[in-house]
């Protein structure tokens, strides 16, 4: 079955958010050097984007302050362009609606990371989505150079 656009995002829309957005919250996110938001979120910040570490420890990594929540987030530094999701496909729909609620332009489900009820549900409240895929393998993909 091929996948939907509106879901998994195609070539046009990951551009898009990867050329137009500035502040990328990553979610589960932590200080260890061995996970793969770690090296992800460096390349992120590598490529101009402020990271925005969002972990239940709620630590500082790459320099950047972290936070429990989204939403403690939202209340500190303001607006959240895209909520990078670095958890289990079984969690990620709470995350989804984390981002909803706070108001983010997209969401981006990892590889690996699939929900498609929670994808709909944020495609349907505006937000931009992209599941399945890495923003640091989309990068090289697309030879995007911003």
């Amino acid at each position: 079955m091929a996948r939907d656009p509106d879901l998994y995002g195609d070539d046009e829309r990951v551009r898009s958010i990867l050329r137009d957005t500035s502040v990328w919250a990553v979610v589960g996110l932590s200080d260890s050097r061995i996970r793969p938001a770690y090296g992800v979120a460096r390349v992120l910040q590598s490529r101009g984007k402020r990271i925005v570490p969002i972990h239940p420890t709620a630590r500082t990594v790459h320099g950047e302050r972290g936070y429990a929540t989204l939403a403690d987030a939202v209340f500190e530094i303001g607006p959240i362009d895209v909520v990078d999701c670095f958890v289990n496909s079984s969690r990620v729909g709470a995350v989804v609606d984390q981002a909803i609620a706070i108001g983010a332009k997209a969401v981006w489900l990892q590889l690996d990371v699939v929900d498609e009820a929670a994808a709909r549900r944020a495609r349907d409240a505006g937000l931009e989505v992209v599941m399945d895929r890495c923003p640091a393998i989309e990068w090289r993909r697309l030879g995007q150079t911003e």
